[in-house]
């Protein structure tokens, strides 16, 4: 290539060298279900001190009015629109709910029920937007141009969307690579991380495949490119992602699953019990007042928070313990999964690269610190992962560096400096040694067949030792694993881009046999449907936009929070927000937990109710009687299922885990 590197423009450079992409957040008020809920809820909380504090009906009941409004007419003409296709939808039979406890005097119980209602619509509205905004900010992690070489050797700064199969772009360094492609000339190193998860750059040369997106080190790359944009790869996990939330089955609480035929049997049998008695010569009042008992009575309302308050109760623990749980679905979801499939850096291990190893060889007349304090000083003013890790693994063990002189980088190779009144370099081993026969080759190769990555250490053109890097398995890895397995019967399975003799060695640790190597994003959504098609009710724990397929596909998806891309993160169903990896299993014992007290709820709930319904109709039930039966049985499923709240439940679930 004989095209001259000409400085960037000044906008250019800004948008390029962006670390991360702009974030697009949609505001709440935006949503118009968010503005109908805030509405409602305002007039409801206006309301309800005048009625407590006794002031005339006049003053409170137009806001009560207003918030029935406000809060009700969008999920009530969604119910019509759905009654109108011959469906009885929950939305509708809120509504109804409502404006029969209004009916009854109750206009506060029924308004506080509208409130909940659009609340809770306004939240799910807000949850579908914000993954949308981070699907659609993952394309900005693509520059929205490139640097095009003309046939006379020239450069031309082009939309990216103008780039064609067979055009040579320039990546200067610092760049973000612009399209897919092969490099045709240069040397450099990409940070590759949004694509493969791999937690070190990978070295690029004539030959290499990059990927639109990636971030270009200190060498300067001309690319040929082989896919249009609109089906490189990060296009493509767009599209995976969009696709996969699409399909993924709609999900319902155990309760809404009976729900459309309970609530037609209620009404039904509601309109018999008013009609027969009228049939057989019964008085209006009294056919009324038997049918609206028995309505009350028979309400769902027990029903329904045998389910929620569990669920609820437990997200709330589990929020506590930093895991933010997006939903009560969620939380009934993850005490189905049977199968787990784990991400390697950044979930089981900690995704940043370390110094594990500090060989000095006997002959250099170096001990390890000496080594290691030399190493830091040369690598000290370079900007690449590999030599932040020597450097803070140097400042660990107290070490001062000396201060440097004549520093000089060459990508793909290493970086050389004189320190300490002696020349340091420190790189690749193949690229600083020629000598394949040197002791010090074989000492390299040991560390990276144990998947560490080799560095080596010349002090004054000789061989002084090697350095052994790697990204280190959470302390609370191994546990973990134990523990998923025993919950769910099936060992984890390893999902990683990275390279299969590191995933290889990091899943021994770790006590994972199934190991799934060199994986792009696509091959991680297909290992995971494949699971699903099995009848497996897959968890991916995940935290890169990598995974976010997996996630957006898989029965119930995790991000880890602290390192995790907006896109894992709004695309998963729960977010460790600690990054404490052994929360994971706690979370899916509580949730188990919780099912088994929704399932003593309804037992507790449809007792209640069959006694009150069986009296009504055998008896004469008194309304206030049907209706503190009613509430009272309300009341125990409510605090029964409020016993999750407490510390010692998730304890409990912690030990069930370990157990």
């Amino acid at each position: 290539m004989t095209s001259t590197l000409a400085p960037p423009s000044v906008d250019r450079a800004g948008s390029a060298r962006a670390g991360t992409a702009p974030r697009r957040r949609t505001r709440i008020l935006a949503l118009p279900e968010a503005r109908w809920a805030a509405a409602a809820t305002a007039l409801f909380l206006l309301a309800l001190p005048l009625q407590l504090t006794g002031a005339p009906a006049w003053t409170w009941g137009p806001l009560y009015a207003l918030a029935y409004v406000t809060g009700g007419w969008e999920p009530g003409w969604e119910g019509l629109k759905a009654l109108k296709e011959k469906t009885l939808d929950v939305d509708l039979l809120m509504i109804v709910a409502a404006l029969g406890a209004a009916s009854i005097g109750q206009v506060m119980d029924g308004a506080l029920l509208i409130v909940i209602f659009a609340t809770s619509g306004a939240l799910e509205a807000l949850a579908t937007a914000r993954t949308a905004d981070s699907v659609r900010g993952l394309l900005d992690l693509a520059p929205s141009t490139a640097t095009r070489l003309t046939p006379d050797g020239g450069e031309q700064a082009v939309p990216v969307e103008e780039l064609t199969v067979g055009d040579t772009i320039l990546v200067r360094p610092g760049e973000r690579v612009g399209a897919d492609g092969r490099v045709l000339d240069g040397a450099s190193e990409v940070d590759q991380a949004t694509i493969t998860g791999e937690p070190l750059p990978a070295p690029k040369e004539p030959g290499g495949e990059v990927f639109a997106g990636t971030l270009n080190g200190t060498g300067a790359l001309w690319v040929r490119v082989e896919r249009d944009a609109s089906d490189s790869v990060i296009a493509r996990i767009v599209r995976m992602v969009e696709e996969a939330s699409e399909t993924k089955a709609p999900t319902q609480l155990f309760i809404e699953k009976v729900e459309q035929r309970y609530s037609l049997g209620m009404v039904a049998a509601t309109l018999a019990v008013f009609l027969v008695p009228l049939a057989f010569g019964a008085a209006l009042d009294d056919a009324l007042l038997r049918a609206m008992t028995f309505m009350i009575v028979a309400s769902p309302c027990a029903v329904v928070l045998a389910t929620m308050p569990p669920l609820l109760s437990a997200i709330a623990n589990a929020g506590r313990h930093g895991v933010l749980v997006k939903s009560a679905v969620v939380m009934e979801r993850l005490g189905q999964v049977d199968t787990v499939a784990l991400d390697k850096t950044g979930t089981l291990t900690e995704g940043t690269p370390r110094v594990t190893d500090v060989r000095a060889l006997p002959q250099s007349g170096l001990d390890e610190d000496e080594l290691l304090l030399l190493a830091a000083a040369a690598e000290h003013p370079s900007e690449h992962p590999l030599a932040r890790a020597v450097v803070d693994a140097a400042r660990e063990r107290g070490l001062d560096l000396p201060a440097t002189e004549d520093f000089a980088s060459a990508p793909g190779v290493g970086v050389q400096a004189v320190a300490d009144g002696r020349t340091v370099a420190v790189g690749a081993p193949a690229r600083l040694l020629d000598d394949a026969g040197n002791p010090i080759t074989a000492m390299a190769e040991e560390l990276e067949d144990s998947g560490r990555t080799a560095v080596l250490v010349m002090v004054d053109g000789l061989p002084a030792g090697v350095l052994g890097i790697a990204d280190r398995l959470r302390p609370d890895a191994a546990a973990t694993v134990v523990s998923l397995t025993k919950l769910t019967g099936n060992a984890p399975t390893l999902l990683t881009g990275d390279n299969a003799r590191a995933a290889a060695h990091l899943a021994a640790e770790a006590g994972i046999d199934d190991v799934r190597a060199g994986l792009l994003p696509q091959d991680k959504l297909s290992a995971v449907k494949e699971r699903e098609a099995a009848g497996r009710k897959v968890m991916v724990v995940g935290d890169g936009v990598n995974d976010a397929p997996a996630l957006a596909a898989a029965h119930t998806g995790i991000a880890m929070g602290r390192a995790g891309s907006d896109l894992a993160l709004e695309t998963a169903d729960a977010v460790i927000v600690r990054d404490e990896l052994a929360a994971v299993p706690t979370t899916v014992a509580l949730s188990r937990r919780a099912r088994e007290l929704v399932v003593q709820n309804l037992v507790i709930a449809g007792v209640f109710i069959a006694g009150l319904v069986i009296w009504d109709l055998a008896g004469t039930l008194p309304l206030p009687l049907g209706v503190a039966g009613h509430e009272g049985s309300t009341i125990i499923v409510g605090l029964n299922g409020l016993r999750l709240l407490r510390e010692t439940a998730w304890q409990r679930a912690a030990g069930v885990g370990r157990s």
